[in-house]
C-alpha cells in the first residue's frame, strides 16, 4: 500500500518534470504562470516528502526552490497587473 508521503513525492516529481519538459520544448516560458505554479506545487509536495524522510538537505532545496518560484510568480503577476492598467 502506498502512503500519502510517497504519493506526494511522486506527484511533486511529476509536476517538476512536466514544468522542465514543457520549458525545454518551449511550451511554457520561465515567465508563465503555468510553469511557475507547477514549480510551486511540485516543490511543496517534494518538500513534504523530504520532511517525512527527515532529509534536511532535500528539504532545504525544496524550500528554496518553492520560495523562488513563488517570488517569481508574484513578480510576474504584479508586472502584468501594472501593464493592464
Amino acid at each position: 500500500m502506498m502512503d500519502i508521503a510517497f504519493v506526494s513525492g511522486m506527484s511533486g516529481l511529476i509536476c517538476l518534470l512536466l514544468a522542465f519538459i514543457m520549458n525545454l520544448f518551449k511550451k511554457f516560458s520561465q515567465e508563465s504562470s503555468s510553469y511557475l505554479l507547477l514549480n510551486i506545487v511540485g516543490g511543496t509536495l517534494l518538500g513534504y516528502y523530504a520532511y517525512t524522510l527527515n532529509s534536511i538537505p532535500f528539504l532545504i532545496l525544496e524550500i528554496i526552490w518553492t520560495g523562488f518560484a513563488f517570488y517569481k510568480l508574484l513578480r510576474v503577476l504584479i508586472f502584468h497587473s501594472r501593464i493592464n492598467k
